[in-house]
């Protein structure tokens, strides 16, 4: 009866050194992604990207996300600068609208997290792919201004309507296979 003892007391002690070692892992990454999308406001005729990370541990006072998010257009990729405000269990980072998205094919975006001074805390890196096509999308606003006024350039006046798709996307790279 006291060797069993012993050998749970061993046992338990064993696994209480053992699981501070695995919470001290999580701690490295501050910040872990916790959602990704495309957002399609076909209202505006604007797609931009989403990103959510999810707080994983502590932050500096002062931190920053800077976001490079691949341009569905072609060129540089598009870089974005947020502040991670203390008290924000969530950081939501956002792209300025983006044009000329492709249905299955995965864009590249890489985040580093930094503090005050530029320091690196932290580098992600991921791929986003959009189940819709920028096809979808109307080459124009369907409304203007805050309350939602139908766009005259969509609705014209004599009833018709004119939806026309952007047209200057390029075209689907040989070998890139777009998924349906």
């Amino acid at each position: 009866m006291m060797a069993r003892r012993k050998l749970l007391s061993l046992a338990a002690s064993v696994a209480m050194s053992i699981l501070p070692a695995c919470q001290r892992e999580d701690v490295k990454e501050p910040l872990k992604i916790s959602g990704k999308v495309f957002i399609f406001n076909y209202r505006v005729a604007q797609a931009t990207y989403v990103i959510t990370l999810a707080r994983n541990g502590p932050l500096p006072d002062e931190s920053f996300a800077v976001t490079r998010f691949e341009n569905p257009a072609g060129g540089a990729p598009i870089e974005t600068r947020t502040k991670i405000f203390p008290f924000w269990q969530k950081v939501a980072l956002e792209s300025p609208p983006v044009h000329c998205i492709v249905k299955g094919k995965p864009y590249a975006i890489s985040i580093q997290v930094v503090d005050k001074d530029g320091r690196l805390l932290q580098a992600i890196d991921t791929t986003l792919t959009s189940t819709l096509d920028q096809t979808i999308m109307p080459g124009k606003p369907l409304v203007v201004g805050p309350i939602y006024t139908p766009n005259p350039d969509v609705f014209h006046a004599d009833g018709t309507r004119d939806y026309a798709q952007e047209s200057d996307c390029p075209a689907t790279p040989p070998g890139q296979a777009v998924v349906n």
